[in-house]
């Protein structure tokens, strides 16, 4: 892959380079060339201004790498000086890291889009741990699993360990899941729906009052958004995140009864459109925990009734109802 340019100098000050790094990224992903060279030193803006990166990515790079779909977890390191931050992507057409380097001021100095591996799952212990409380769909309606299952082509959650069974969940209709205008959060179907406790427990942490993000504007800065953790005892935690701004309708202490509401689906957080992201963990609180299988029970899958079992990335999925 092209390498876009490469001045590296001495290592900068205290700088949060990572989210410097992504806002790069991102930048230049949307095409906000502008935006996207705002803190280039003097060398990469000689080398590379904002003309020749629109030129460089959309004539070299975009055409070999397609759209982009998700990024994974940052890595950060600083050799002979110099401060680097990789970004794994996935695009359409494969993975690609993104690296990022800082001079000593805290400027971008170099920049690249390199072929990068596939995601691969996070080491877990509980792979084939039997899960014990007896989980329902969180949600009214049918909807649709876009990320669910246990390998990285179902779910790219499976990189992370306290997100190792996970799903994102939403709303389609017709293979869309808006109607209208993309930038409007009430032309998706599944935002400020109606989502219940999966199951009895008691509220251990309750996030509410961020934003919801306008549609393709993601918040790294609350990667979980305004959320709830629900202690099930037996050390399994729900974690239900990117519910909509001012819509929890629990507190931390809270008992809730298994299909209690406990907030709205929304768009706050690092997510890029409404949808619900539910996870199984070993803790009461979000980040820094060990993933769980999450098998629900008694619900309907692409028009067949599944006892118990964990939905997959494309499956439409409601509760059975007799």
């Amino acid at each position: 892959m092209l390498a876009l340019a490469a001045f590296l100098l001495m290592l900068g000050p205290p700088h949060d380079f990572e989210a410097e790094a992504r806002d790069v990224a991102k930048a230049i992903i949307a095409k906000d060339y502008a935006t996207a060279a705002k803190n280039f030193n003097d060398t990469m803006m000689k080398g590379l201004p904002p003309e020749t990166l629109k030129q460089v990515y959309e004539q070299q790079i975009a055409p070999n790498i397609g759209a982009f779909e998700y990024a994974g977890t940052a890595k950060t390191e600083t050799q002979n000086g110099i401060t680097v931050v990789t970004i794994p992507a996935k695009f359409e057409k494969g993975p690609v890291n993104i690296v990022v380097a800082f001079d000593a001021d805290g400027k971008v100095a170099g920049l690249w889009f390199r072929p990068g591996q596939g995601p691969r799952p996070a080491p877990t212990r509980f792979a084939d741990y039997k899960t014990k409380t007896r989980l329902q769909l969180p949600f009214d309606d049918q909807w649709f699993v876009f990320w669910g299952g246990r390998t990285a082509e179902q779910n790219y959650h499976v990189i992370a360990k306290d997100q190792r069974f996970a799903y994102d969940l939403l709303i389609m209709r017709d293979g869309k899941s808006h109607e209208g205008d993309a930038k409007v959060l009430a032309n998706y179907y599944c935002f400020d729906k109606p989502l219940y406790a999966p199951a009895k427990g008691t509220i251990t942490e309750v996030v509410d009052g961020l934003d919801d993000n306008v549609p393709g504007v993601m918040n790294a800065f609350a990667p979980a958004g305004n959320h709830i953790v629900i202690d099930h005892g037996n050390g399994e935690f729900s974690v239900m995140a990117h519910l909509r701004k001012g819509s929890v309708a629990v507190k931390v202490g809270d008992k809730v009864k298994q299909g209690q509401l406990v907030g709205h689906c929304g768009n706050s957080g690092n997510t890029s459109e409404p949808h619900l992201h539910y996870h199984l963990q070993n803790t009461g609180t979000f980040g820094n925990s060990e993933g769980l299988p999450a098998p629900f029970v008694n619900y309907v899958a692409d028009g067949k009734r599944v006892e118990r079992g964990e939905p997959v990335r494309g499956q439409l999925v409601m509760r059975f109802r007799k």
